[in-house]
């Protein structure tokens, strides 16, 4: 059983690059934020392979898509905004990788991690990309044991003075197995505004309500949601 949002504080949603928040769980974030709840994000890469105009140089990707995530957190309630600043399409589960993860936990001290799942989804590969699945493992790897543990990254202690922090619950984005469903009727609209503002990553941006309600709609009828409502599922594990 997922801890209710009366019961949660804080959260820390742990993407590999800017939109993955908004497509995973941007309707989620919403109603979080709307119950007083503090939502931090963790994006690792800047998404620097993305984007589909050629005309835009390279260099320049990185600062658009930062703006842009500020941006769509802005329509979800989120301020607080860590970029790691990893390559895109690069990512390994490094321990600087993990460390840098468990820098954040420290720092934000999340009741309830969001991350993407570590296990490949067959039957929704776009959902498997291989920094996904790095992120995925990199956050669990902060989650458990490196954030709790006072003799894991022992810099963040001593010269960083952040003490360790157990996150009570992990919520896995993407994952085959959901066992959680949020319903996300009502803020279903705020996920849109989220995910417009990444605009260098949509060339028809006008098919994407649609393909996102369906989406959401078939999330709600897989995991029991009343009928016409549209959901975001998770697989929730207990880390504390």
């Amino acid at each position: 059983m997922a801890l209710s949002l009366d019961e949660i504080n804080r959260v820390l949603v742990i993407g590999a690059h800017p939109d993955d928040v908004d497509f995973g769980c941007a309707g989620t974030t919403a109603l979080m934020t709307s119950h007083g709840i503090q939502v931090s994000y963790c994006i690792v890469t800047d998404g620097d392979a993305g984007g589909f105009d050629p005309s835009v140089p390279r260099s320049h990707i990185p600062e658009i898509r930062r703006t842009e995530q500020r941006n769509a957190g802005k329509a979800v309630g989120v301020d607080d905004i860590h970029f790691l600043g990893y390559r895109d399409g690069e990512l390994e589960v490094s321990m600087q990788l993990r460390r840098d993860i468990s820098r954040v936990i420290r720092v934000v001290k999340p009741d309830v991690v969001i991350c993407q799942s570590p296990d490949r989804n067959y039957d929704r590969i776009y959902a498997s990309h291989p920094d996904h699945l790095a992120a995925g493992e990199a956050a669990l790897c902060a989650v458990y044991p490196d954030s709790r543990n006072p003799f894991a990254h022992t810099i963040l202690l001593s010269e960083h003075n952040l003490e360790p922090w157990t996150v009570t619950e992990t919520w896995l984005v993407a994952h085959a197995t959901p066992n959680h469903a949020i319903d996300i009727t009502d803020t279903f609209d705020a996920k849109m505004a989220a995910l417009h503002c990444h605009e260098s990553q949509h060339p028809e941006p006008d098919g994407l309500e649609i393909r996102m309600r369906d989406w959401a709609l078939q999330v709600g009828q897989d995991r029991g949601l009343a009928v016409g409502r549209l959901g975001e599922a998770f697989r929730v594990i207990a880390t504390a």
